[in-house]
């Protein structure tokens, strides 16, 4: 489903970042990607999605195969388009919207509305607390539902494969054994593919089919 094949990343024309990164994703499988702070997970999520050229960013050896395509040099939106989607680390949304009018923007490359109000409901079957919260400003949202919120608006995409930039960051471990456990049933349930980027390598391992 997903292809790395011994790529490069430097920034800014001069930083080297990533030297020789190869790794897979089979189709319905979970895959963790661990590491230390700086090692280069992040970018290499990055560098998948096609947002490296925000921070100046470029693949520049190698290359990226998505579902037999090569993708690296793609605009973020096209990918998206794809089938893949990427949930950034820190928890980014819309503050000032509600719960579901961010969820309404993870389906804004979509046109089909009855397939739409399917996904959406597939959201609040995973994350029913969000269905509670769905007309609250999301800005006044917990940690561990904001993380509830990014991970339900990347399925409102309908993807293929997700990439999970750091999940477990700044949650109680028993918000993270539920955020885990979703995480699985969204993979057996929806056979989604995941690439998932940790610290905590206990629960990444527990939880993936390699690392």
């Amino acid at each position: 489903m997903l292809r790395l094949n011994n790529i490069e990343v430097i920034y800014s024309d001069v930083i080297l970042v990533l030297k020789g990164v190869s790794l897979e994703v089979p189709d319905g499988k979970i895959i963790s990607l661990l590491g230390a702070n700086g090692a280069g997970k992040t970018t290499t999520l990055k560098a998948i999605s096609g947002v490296l050229y925000t921070e100046l960013g470029e693949v520049t050896d190698g290359s990226i195969e998505f579902d037999g395509m090569r993708i690296d040099g793609k605009a973020p939106e096209e990918i998206v388009q794809m089938g893949m989607v990427q949930v950034m680390e820190g928890r980014r949304m819309f503050e000032h919207l509600s719960v579901e009018e961010n969820l309404w923007v993870g389906a804004y490359a979509r046109n089909n509305k009855e397939e739409i109000l399917k996904d959406l409901e597939l959201v609040y079957h995973y994350f029913p607390r969000l269905k509670d919260l769905r007309g609250h400003v999301s800005g006044y949202l917990s940690g561990g539902e904001r993380q509830m919120l990014v991970m339900g608006r990347a399925l409102m995409s309908h993807p293929k494969v997700m990439l999970l930039d750091e999940p477990s960051l700044g949650l109680s471990p028993l918000l993270v054994r539920d955020i885990f456990e979703v995480i699985r049933k969204i993979n057996r349930e929806e056979k989604t593919s995941i690439l998932l980027v940790e610290q905590n390598a206990k629960i990444a391992l527990s939880t993936s089919d390699y690392g």
